[in-house]
């Protein structure tokens, strides 16, 4: 089970009532800071050709634009699920062509793989709800859902680190697919093998990301305040970066302030005197 912080109040009678409810209950979880050093960018054909002629390109910015998900069991340790997952970026670059001349500015497509091994438990009921109902014919049958659990990933977009422009001429390196929805957004079809000629550009990034496995069950609960996992996510990779180690982690960022925070008058129309 993950380490949790908790900020709890110490006052039982700040708790009016306890309520049944059916939630997602994290079973796990865990946090981390990933310095992802040279992924490669892919660009679209146009840009690609600007990339050639570079001689220097900076980097602006980072996003994060879509996450895939794989959990599978962990056969050997019942109870334990592997997630893995695919980050895909978009990243924004100056590029220049020449000294002392403006810089282009384009975009481009990198993706960076990551695993986490954490807790789910175990369930064997089958769960049936009308909330999505399928059409056999004339009959109608809700959908069960399975036995897994949900993995839920929180990043917020990564600080860029560094860019430079690769001399190494790799052509059809690209694993699997980029989506076409994601290549859409740089401006068309991603062809690493169209000319094995073509420059790379490797990025740096600096990514914070929050990994959850969550079930729905029955709970009798009070309300807490908000919670960050302090277990570090289990990473088969060892190559940290030792500037990007000492940020702290943002955590207002995954847990904005409530209004109370913020501004002494709650809303409630009245004072406290």
């Amino acid at each position: 089970m993950a380490d949790i912080k908790q900020n709890c109040p110490t006052d039982s009678t700040a708790f009016k009532e306890a309520v049944c409810v059916d939630a997602g209950r994290v079973y796990d979880s865990c946090c981390d800071r990933d310095c992802v050093t040279d992924m490669r960018v892919y660009f679209s054909p146009n840009d690609q050709q600007l990339v050639n002629a570079a001689c220097s390109v900076r980097l602006k910015s980072a996003e994060v634009i879509d996450v895939n998900i794989d959990v599978e069991q962990v056969t050997f340790n019942r109870g334990f699920y592997s997630c893995d997952l695919t980050f895909f970026f978009v990243v924004a670059l100056d590029v220049f062509t020449a000294p002392h001349t403006c810089p282009v500015c384009i975009k481009g497509v990198c993706f960076y793989n990551k695993k986490a091994i954490l807790y789910g438990s175990e369930g064997n009921v089958k769960t049936f709800t009308n909330e999505y109902v399928a059409d056999d014919g004339c009959n109608r049958r809700t959908v069960s859902g399975g036995n897994a659990p949900r993995c839920v990933v929180q990043a917020v977009d990564p600080i860029p680190l560094s860019a430079r422009v690769s001399e190494c001429r790799c052509a059809c390196d690209l694993p699997g697919y980029i989506p076409a929805g994601i290549a859409s957004v740089v401006g068309g079809c991603i062809d690493p093998c169209s000319d094995p000629d073509n420059k790379s550009i490797l990025v740096t990034l600096g990514l914070f990301t929050v990994i959850q496995l969550v079930r729905n069950v029955q709970m009798l609960i009070p309300v807490y305040d908000f919670c960050v996992p302090e277990k570090q996510c289990d990473d088969s990779c060892d190559s940290p970066c030792e500037v990007f180690r000492r940020i702290k982690f943002p955590t207002d960022d995954f847990f904005p302030p409530r209004p109370c925070d913020t501004d002494n008058n709650c809303g409630c129309g009245c004072d406290d005197n």
